[in-house]
């Protein structure tokens, strides 16, 4: 019996329109009622996951940067982290900059940028429509190699986005030589940066830890590579229909695509039958 539900969240949890379907929020609710815990594990900040979480009505532990920061939804209590070394921080700005790719980057709770571009633009438009206590606090610095050699904060994850996926190849060779960070991707045109270890896989292992489960007690759902760990790792590894290929094949199975409730149909597939 599977006493954990982990979801992704974009791709998976949220349709196209960025919603959480009725049939997703009422299969997770279903399954906290037969006290089987659930978890969100998204490349996210943290603060934007906890206002999905909010609107599924359910407390929530929340896996944010891609595994490097466990918090817990009740309380914002830091559970789990492992943040980037600064001098790896500045060589991945360096790398960015010396390809002309844009680069933002993540601490607990800021989001620090040189430009509302890409993604900052849509989390600045996102802004616009949220509560003040849920909005992302957004900060546009003249130079991010400066202000990240200065910052008393940790960094967690750096996005680095291009749509030349060429240019983004040579990018990804020069951080993937880099011994002490880790590389993944969560959309076709990003590059997303850890420190070296850091993943979902490694972020639901402290959360089996803390509630005393074992990995065949998990099940979990997601939809690109960043995925792709907890996919393996789980007792029972679920990709979307809207997954890539590649990320199928580490899956154990395929379930419907995020527009058609794919979360639900796997929980009520394998969790409430």
């Amino acid at each position: 019996m599977y006493k954990l539900v982990v979801s992704d969240m974009d791709g998976t949890l949220l349709n196209s329109n960025h919603e959480v379907t009725r049939e997703n929020k009422e299969a997770l609710r279903e399954a906290i009622d037969k006290n089987v815990r659930v978890a969100i594990a998204t490349g996210r900040i943290y603060t934007s996951a906890k206002v999905y979480g909010k609107n599924l009505g359910i407390l929530t532990p929340i896996i944010a940067c891609n595994g490097a920061l466990v918090r817990d939804m009740a309380t914002d209590e830091i559970l789990y982290e492992n943040h980037l070394e600064k001098e790896d921080v500045l060589k991945v700005i360096e790398v960015a900059r010396k390809y002309g790719v844009y680069y933002h980057y993540y601490t607990a709770d800021r989001f620090y940028t040189e430009e509302l571009v890409y993604s900052s633009l849509k989390y600045s438009e996102w802004n616009d429509e949220q509560k003040e206590e849920d909005k992302i606090d957004i900060i546009v610095v003249e130079d991010g190699h400066e202000n990240a050699k200065n910052l008393e904060e940790h960094v967690y994850k750096i996005q680095l986005i291009s749509e030349d996926s060429a240019l983004m190849e040579k990018v990804r060779k020069e951080l993937d030589s880099m011994a002490t960070v880790e590389c993944c991707k969560s959309w076709h045109n990003n590059l997303e940066i850890m420190n070296r270890g850091v993943s979902k896989a490694s972020a639901i292992m402290h959360l089996a830890r803390l509630y005393n489960l074992d990995k065949e007690e998990i099940i979990c759902f997601g939809d690109n590579e960043n995925d792709i760990t907890m996919l393996r790792y789980v007792g029972k590894g679920v990709a979307m229909d809207n997954a890539d290929d590649y990320v199928k094949e580490h899956a154990d199975y395929i379930t419907k695509s995020n527009d058609e409730s794919g979360v639900a149909h796997g929980i009520r597939k394998f969790v409430l039958n």
